[in-house]
């Protein structure tokens, strides 16, 4: 009971994110007027001038956590946000950007992400077995770390043939429900079109299966293993028995043909093109999508890279791309567009854009009643809750504790040392019981919105109640630290407010801490404790803000 009373006095059950502007500015906010800066700046700004919407910078303490767990899904230690805060320097902010993109972190987060898309998982409902989950993730992993062009890496995942436990690419054929001609090419025009193909009229989805009609899997004497490869010979003529065609109510569409005899593949964009018996189908649909002149593949990728950093696609949702489904700022969609094609797609350029922009760095405190308007312009940073894996792995480097990872399935290949972050799990089937409580996707559809990070009752009674975070607090070797009794008791409330929410603490925030304190209500360690608790219990910490 006195763990709440402190967390009410200190005014932490809310972040205050639709405060009037200027009520969070010593916390939240910078008090100088935004200003473009950027190209990218100069198109947003125009939009939000045209609403008379002026935003607010936000304060370098909110930079600094937010760009950590937004490049490397990680937070920044106390030294790393004490020393961010106190540079001087006047752009300090676009040099963080550029020493966090070249973290290890990176890849490890980023290819968490993909492999959510990708459905990296070894278990129900795709069952890729761990071999072939781990050589996935590895894969992607190294692709995301080497910065591999966005078209090399898809035309890899489009054409790879091989033994899913050797050539992780393969495993996109695998790890995907409906194996059908069809269903392959639903599953290609989601991850890389961002567009739904089940919901195209029959004859075009049928056009564009053509291309992986040819895609064959066969085992080989290793439990579970599988070759994916090009069979030329495959029947051809023969209907597709479709789920993705069943799905719509309409009868299982025929392979095309020409009148001549060849089979003939129509592209999304309406083109017929005849298939030479002598090449893989699916060469030529990686030709076409990955072209600079195809404005599916590339308009896709930018727009997921800023829902995935800005909270919002400029195409919302970001793997729903129609005609009836406009873009809310088509000049800044074109120019992302255009910088993307320019840098060879390299889309650690197209992070540095989004990053390094004032956009990027607008606070997340807005007028509550001017939200719905001002969110499609990306006028706010918008609050999220932290990923399940992003925020076990917060608390467990505040506390320097671990969690136990496993899998239902005994293999050596899912042994997780103790220190291995949940952002750098290679196979969605190991897990653990808070992974699951906070909404980790099953990686079954590839689809954006499998990600659930609404919060719910039974994970706010877990963070409050739960034995398994109190044991972090009281015995977390960096907890014991930190409250060492030896130290200077300011020094304690300064390393745990910049430990855990990445900022000093106001002095308003001290005077009530050391009033608790002094009250006597608990003594010593004990108070420590019950302030990191309140500190994780805060919607700033559980929050991107």
């Amino acid at each position: 009971m006195q763990r709440f009373l402190l967390a009410t006095v200190l005014g932490l059950g809310s972040l205050g994110a639709c405060a009037a502007p200027g009520s969070a500015a010593p916390l939240f906010e910078e008090t100088k007027t935004a200003m473009p800066e950027t190209p990218l700046d100069s198109i947003v700004f125009r939009t939000l001038a045209k609403k008379d919407i002026r935003p607010a910078y936000c304060s370098d303490a909110v930079f600094v956590r937010r760009a950590y767990l937004d490049v490397i899904g990680t937070l920044p230690t106390a030294d790393e946000a004490r020393a961010f805060i106190r540079d001087p320097s006047l752009n300090k902010r676009p040099a963080l950007v550029n020493r966090l993109l070249e973290r290890e972190e990176f890849a490890d987060y980023w290819a968490m992400k993909w492999s959510d898309l990708l459905r990296v998982k070894a278990e129900f409902p795709v069952n890729l077995w761990p071999n072939a989950a781990q050589a996935y993730h590895h894969w992607i992993r190294s692709s995301i770390r080497d910065n591999k062009p966005y078209d090399v890496f898809v035309r890899e995942l489009l054409t790879s043939n091989g033994s899913n436990f050797r050539v992780g690419p393969v495993n996109f054929y695998r790890a995907m429900q409906n194996r059908t001609p069809e269903g392959i090419a639903t599953t290609v025009a989601l991850t890389f079109m961002g567009t739904r193909a089940e919901n195209w009229p029959t004859n075009q989805l049928a056009g564009m299966a053509v291309f992986f009609s040819q895609v064959s899997y066969k085992p080989t004497r290793e439990w579970k293993e599988e070759i994916v490869f090009w069979n030329p010979d495959k029947s051809l003529a023969a209907p597709s028995n479709s789920v993705a065609a069943n799905a719509t109510n309409s009868p299982p569409s025929p392979v095309l043909r020409s009148p001549a005899g060849p089979l003939v593949g129509l592209l999304p964009d309406k083109t017929k093109i005849k298939l030479p018996p002598d090449r893989d189908p699916r060469e030529l649909f990686a030709d076409w999508l990955v072209s600079a002149k195809n404005p599916w593949f590339t308009i896709n990728i930018v727009n997921r890279i800023w829902s995935w950093l800005i909270g919002r696609g400029i195409i919302h949702e970001p793997d729903d791309i129609r005609l009836d489904n406009p873009p809310s700022n088509p000049a800044l969609l074109a120019y992302l567009q255009k910088e993307f094609i320019k840098s060879g797609f390299d889309m650690k350029h197209i992070f540095r854009l989004i990053l390094t922009s004032r956009t990027y760095q607008f606070s997340s405190v807005f007028p509550a009643e001017k939200m719905a308007q001002a969110e499609p312009l990306f006028a706010f940073y918008p609050l999220r809750r932290l990923d399940a894996e992003v925020l076990i792995d917060a608390i467990n480097k505040v506390t320097g504790t671990t969690d136990l990872y496993t899998s239902a399935i005994p293999e050596p290949f899912t042994f997780i040392p103790a220190n291995k972050p949940a952002i750098a799990l290679p196979d969605g089937s190991i897990t653990s019981p808070f992974l699951e409580l906070f909404g980790r996707p099953a990686r079954a559809t590839g689809m954006e919105s499998e990600r659930v990070n609404r919060p719910i009752p039974s994970q706010r009674m877990h963070l409050l109640n739960s034995s398994h975070i109190q044991r972090k607090l009281e015995e977390g070797p960096a907890m014991k630290a930190l409250l060492d009794p030896k130290r200077k008791q300011a020094e304690i409330i300064e390393d745990l407010y910049l430990t855990i929410l990445s900022r000093f603490p106001t002095p308003d925030e001290v005077a009530k801490v050391d009033a608790y304190i002094k009250s006597g209500v608990v003594k010593g360690r004990e108070a420590g404790i019950d302030l990191a608790w309140a500190l994780i219990n805060s919607d700033e910490f559980l929050y991107r803000h």
